[in-house]
Order: structure tokens, then sequence, then C-alpha cells
């Protein structure tokens, strides 16, 4: 039987014969705590698919983002979610470099499709408040492109490491595999540069700018209608509240692991402890259960159907208040000239 594959990085622990960086308590833990994330994701993002095919209602061209963004994170917690319990309960890597490499591609093209489609979701926000190139319907045709998009762009910028441009290795305690940032080689460390540049700082300029936008907009409609009893203020003000939460949850799930990847790459010295190394990564793949409580299931619309599903066809009780997205409908109604 050949020995486990050793990683070129040096003090990745990836096989039974190797001293591990953590205790056999430290992965069992380790394990546990990325399950407490991953079963969730699993349901959460299966049942946002499944309900969106056996309603119509749901099928509408503003939520197509939405099911996208279920359908990226479901592909993340499938193979890197799962991948991680396994690999961490076992207290080694096991795939060897060929799994590494298809585990590491797969998890960052989905990865990065759901980071670019938040981006896409606040773009389609803004767009269909604010209408900045006037009375242009948003249609399927506007939805399927931006989808698109989103899947092209993540392929072009994780397909290099598949090519010789960065790689894929082994990255924490050695149980998961994403793009090596530890590499010292200056291919590698320009590409880890550019894809910090295009698959987290543009995505997030673009969220910023966008919500920036629409809440500018919603404050001058809140203004010019403040003598209709502040209904609008307080949809301004749940509108702003979803806005804050959207960027809190985004920056708490990728700043540390494109933070960490940048000091790495501009101080090669630096020594990372391998659990310190591992934290950002599982904070990355918590926004697979994020995003689907944020963005879906306190959509009143997705909730309806989503919620009764997993209750088993028990209908919740009913509750007054109205979701972000239908808030944003209201206040759109409001700004469109009639």
């Amino acid at each position: 039987m050949e020995p486990p594959e050793i990683s070129p990085n040096a003090s990745f622990y990836v096989g039974p014969e190797r001293e591990p960086p953590l205790s056999r308590t430290g992965f069992i833990i380790l394990s546990i705590i990325m399950a407490f994330f991953t079963v969730p994701a699993i349901i959460l993002n299966a049942t946002v698919i499944i309900v969106s095919l056996m309603h119509k209602q749901l099928r509408h061209p503003l939520n197509y983002a939405l099911v996208n963004m279920a359908v990226a994170d479901l592909g993340t917690a499938m193979t890197g979610g799962v991948l991680s319990v396994v690999n961490n309960a076992q207290g080694y890597y096991s795939l060897g470099r060929t799994g590494c490499v298809m585990e590491g591609f797969a998890v960052s093209l989905c990865g990065i499709t759901s980071l670019c489609t938040v981006a896409l979701i606040a773009v389609e926000r803004m767009f269909v408040v604010c209408k900045p190139l006037g009375q242009i319907t948003f249609q399927k045709k506007h939805a399927v492109g931006g989808i698109a998009l989103s899947w092209l762009w993540s392929l072009a910028w994780n397909l290099p490491p598949l090519f010789g441009w960065g790689r894929y290795d082994l990255e924490g305690v050695g149980t998961s595999c994403a793009p090596d940032w530890h590499n010292r080689d200056p291919h590698n460390i320009s590409y880890i540069v550019a894809y910090f540049a295009v698959c987290f700082a543009l995505p997030f300029a673009v969220i910023l700018a966008s919500y920036t936008k629409l809440m500018w907009t919603l404050h001058k409609v809140s203004k010019m209608a403040c003598m209709e009893g502040g209904a609008v203020a307080k949809g301004e003000m749940k509108v702003a509240t979803m806005v804050i939460l959207m960027v809190l949850t985004f920056l708490i799930s990728w700043l540390p692991y494109a933070s960490l990847a940048m000091l790495v790459v501009s101080i090669p010295d630096v020594k990372i402890h391998p659990l310190v190394g591992t934290v950002p990564v599982y904070l990355a793949k918590s926004s697979t259960v994020y995003n689907p409580i944020i963005y879906i299931y306190l959509n009143k619309q997705f909730r309806k159907y989503a919620v009764p599903f997993l209750l088993c066809g028990k209908e919740p009780q009913d509750e007054d208040d109205a979701s972000e997205t239908a808030t944003t409908v209201e206040i759109t109604n409001k700004v469109s000239p009639s």
C-alpha cells in the first residue's frame, strides 16, 4: 500500500503516518462544527430549490437569483462541507492529490458563484427600485443573463489553477482544499492577488455601490412622502436593517478569509498556525447557512411555501410583518411615476 500523498507545502498533515497539527479531539470538534453548518445548509438550500420547482408562483425573474444562490450554496455544502466533516472525523485528508484539486475547484466554483450572486441580487434590487435606465421592466432574459454571468465569471477565475496559473492545495489543518495562498511562487502570488481583486473586492464594491444607491433613493422617497403617516419611512428602516444585515454577514463570512490570504501573500515570512488558517475557511463555508436564511427565508413569498414544506405540511401561524422583498416592492410602486 502506498503511503498517503504529502502536500508540497511541507507543514500539512494528510495521512495517518504523519504528526497531526491537532489532537484527535480537536479534529472531532472541527468535524462537529462543520456538520453544524453543513446539515442545515443542505436542508435549507435543497428546500428552496424543491419548493421553487413545485410552485409556479415562485418562478418569477426576481427570484431566479435567489434560487441560483441556493444551487451554488448547496454545491458548496455537498462538496466542501461534507468532505470537511468526513476528513476531520478521520483526522486526515484521504482523497489524494487528484481529489484535492477536484474538491478545491468544485468548492471554489460554487462559492464564488454564490458570492457573485449576492452582488447580482444587490444590483437587481437597485435597478428595480432606482430605475437608473428608466422604465425598463426587469424580465426573464435579464435574470438568466445575470445568472449565466455569475457562473461564467466564477468559472473563468477558478479554471486557471488547473492549467498552471495558481494551484489548489490543502489549507488550514489539512482536511480541505482551496486555492493555495501559501505558495511563494510569483505565478501563484499573482493569481491570488488577481483572485482577491475580482472575486472578493469587486463583488463587495458592487454590493456597497448598489445598496448605497438603493438606500439614498428610499431616503429621498421617505422625505417626499412624510405626509403619509410615516409608512414609507417605516419601510425604509426595514430595508436599511436588512441591507446592514446582508453586508455584515457578507463581511463576517468572507473578509477573514480574504484578509488572511492577502496577509500571507504580502508578508511571506508570517507564521500562521494551521488552526488559525482553518477558522476563516469555516466562516466562508458558513455562508451557505446564512444566505438562505437572510435572503430567502426572510422573504415572505418564499417562506409561505418553504416553511410548511420543512414542517411536513404543517401551516405556521401567519405573521403580520412584511418581508424585505414586499417592502421593496411597495416602495418601488411609490418611487415609480404613475
